[in-house]
């Protein structure tokens, strides 16, 4: 009998589900949901009571009690033999199936949990290729308040080959001399040393400006809020050595320019006349405003020039870390012993890149491979070029066919159009490393929209803007065309640049220069600003946002030629001086002055 029934209880035992197992460890019975309801009438059935219960005596029924065993309490007994790790395991069992089979019942949901999980391990996919976030900012995809777009990838397997604090420069020591000669240019700004006064003395100080003409750009107005103002002149002549570039610059540059020489290329001409002022100008890290910029005339020069000072820039930086690197390793100096090894900022990201569409993005990558390829037999490696071309670049059977438009808006409208998107680029000596995370990048190359997704906005609880933080280097190109999208995203992102980080980012403090740990990097940051027209909010950015220490260089060239002249039905046009006190009495003045031309009209 014993048998028998311990067989049955166990037979019932296994056909409770977990769910109803847990509800009768916790309650000591059945739900009465699984409460089993037979067709058939359950037969009357007596019970005997026992003598022990007709006494009143208290300790009669206490011993009467524990002798009285209920099925519930047998089918508890079998329960309570199972090992703890087996109840453990179940109970954690229970708890995800009780929570999922509640959602069930209460309609929230109807996903599995495999389909959870597969759900959360895509996101967390997505999160793992994004730039290490520990407060779940996003970072580079980034960059945001939007998710990021599942067609977007960031590289994550050379993060060793192109790190800076693990790599060394064993080859062309002699490259650190020439970053330390008193006439390098990056030299010199980036070991200016500002005192305090000067900067307080910034906010109040008066603007000083000087004027002059030159060559090709014309009229320039030389500008500083710093006391000390310089001026130059272009010389006739310019050679390579003269210009402090890196290596292997001085050789790839004359063949990658080699489409805009009239001549033959050689190392005395090395630039057009309108390349060469432009980067005698880049080159002192002076601020720049061109508005002359257009996709007609001279777009591919100005894109050639600027590039070849962004690597410049970068390979320069770059070959100083390195450097120090090996001078730590050789002499086993304390990093932060000497304050010779501050050659760093907060962040890696030292250039930013804004151009409005991707096909201006393609063609300055492509540029930087061209820049550091040049001639040489042996081409640099490019990681995910296959992918970037892919994802950048334009298929000519998408153009519809028998499209005429103007020629400017060919031009501009060349190629993918496409207007939101941010990379990272990553180089060391002589690889490019594309899709590079953005806190691992030298160079960010994005647009306006996909910049403002990421940086988010105030109260958004994903966002991020840390990588701005060490921007040396702001090209803003074509800016006309930013007006036609959307100019609260460039004014969104001229707020959030050279801001103190949130997070370390594991950055070493002992390598950080004094002058970026102290907030002032924006007086260390060089803006070129290139478009196709003056306008007043252009140049509002330009003479708010830009404050270099070397100062700002503005092309302000009048227009001599017109279109007014060109109207076939000539218009008579009156043009009234209104003479105001202050601004605001210039509203009362326009109305007064438009109710006397009334009371002339009538």
């Amino acid at each position: 009998m014993g048998k028998r029934r311990s067989r049955s209880q166990s037979q019932l035992l296994n056909s409770l589900t977990k769910k109803q197992k847990k509800h009768l460890r916790d309650f000591g019975e059945e739900h009465p949901f699984y409460d089993r309801v037979s067709r058939k009438e359950a037969k009357p059935q007596t019970c005997q009571l026992s003598e022990s219960l007709d006494t009143s005596s208290s300790e009669s029924e206490a011993e009467s009690e524990p002798e009285q065993v209920s099925g519930y309490n047998r089918l508890l007994a079998t329960l309570k033999d199972i090992s703890k790790e087996d109840e453990e395991e179940e109970e954690e069992e229970d708890s995800v199936i009780d929570e999922t089979e509640m959602n069930l019942e209460d309609g929230d949901s109807d996903i599995s949990v495999e389909e959870e999980t597969a759900v959360a391990s895509t996101d967390v996919q997505k999160n793992a290729a994004l730039p290490a976030d520990p407060k779940g900012k996003d970072g580079h995809g980034p960059p945001g308040t939007l998710e990021e777009s599942p067609e977007e990838f960031t590289d994550a397997k050379h993060e060793s080959l192109f790190s800076l604090e693990t790599n060394f420069l064993e080859e062309e020591r002699e490259g650190n001399c020439s970053l330390k000669a008193l006439q390098d240019p990056f030299a010199q700004h980036v070991n200016k040393e500002l005192k305090e006064k000067e900067i307080q003395a910034v906010a109040t100080n008066p603007k000083t400006t000087h004027q002059l003409k030159w060559p090709i750009l014309g009229q320039l107005v030389f500008s500083s809020r710093f006391q000390q103002l310089e001026t130059f002149k272009p010389p006739k002549d310019i050679d390579l050595k003269s210009l402090h570039l890196q290596k292997p610059l001085e050789s790839t540059w004359i063949k990658t320019n080699s489409r805009f020489l009239s001549g033959p290329p050689n190392s005395s001409s090395p630039f057009t006349p309108l390349q060469k002022e432009l980067f005698l100008i880049m080159n002192s890290y002076r601020d720049l405003f061109y508005p002359e910029r257009t996709a007609l005339k001279n777009g591919e020069e100005i894109r050639h020039v600027y590039c070849l000072h962004v690597i410049n820039h970068v390979l320069k930086a770059n070959a100083q870390v390195l450097a120090n690197n090996s001078r730590c390793r050789s002499q086993k100096l304390g990093v932060g012993d000497d304050d010779d090894f501050r050659d760093q900022g907060l962040t890696r990201p030292k250039v930013l890149i804004v151009v409005p569409f991707r096909e201006a993005a393609l063609r300055v990558v492509q540029l930087f491979i061209s820049l550091l390829e040049g001639d040489s037999k042996k081409k640099i490696t490019v990681s995910n070029k296959k992918r970037f071309n892919g994802e950048y670049g334009s298929d000519p059977e998408e153009r519809p066919p028998n499209l005429k438009r103007p020629e400017d808006y060919e031009a501009v409208f060349v190629g993918n159009i496409d207007d939101h998107f941010r990379t990272g680029v990553a180089i060391l000596q002589r690889s490019i490393r594309l899709y590079a995370p953005f806190y691992s990048s030298d160079i960010l190359i994005a647009s306006p929209l996909g910049l403002r997704t990421i940086i988010g906005g105030e109260g958004e609880k994903k966002r991020d803007f840390d990588f701005l933080s060490s921007i040396e280097l702001l090209i803003i190109d074509q800016a006309d065309i930013y007006l036609m999208q959307n100019w609260e995203h460039v004014l969104h992102l001229m707020n959030h640049m050279n801001l103190l980080p949130l997070d370390s980012h594991g950055v070493d403090f002992s390598r950080v220069r004094m002058w970026s740990l102290n907030n002032w990097s924006k007086y260390y940051r060089q803006t070129l600003l290139f478009g196709a027209l003056q306008d007043a909010q252009i140049n509002s950015v330009f003479n708010k946002y830009c404050v270099n220490v070397q100062g700002q260089v503005a092309v302000r060239n009048v227009p001599m030629t017109g279109c007014i002249s060109h109207v076939l039905v000539q218009l008579p046009h009156v043009f009234q001086r209104m003479e105001a006190e202050n601004l605001a009495s210039v509203i009362d003045a326009s109305q007064g002055t438009h109710g006397s031309r009334m009371v002339l009209n009538t």
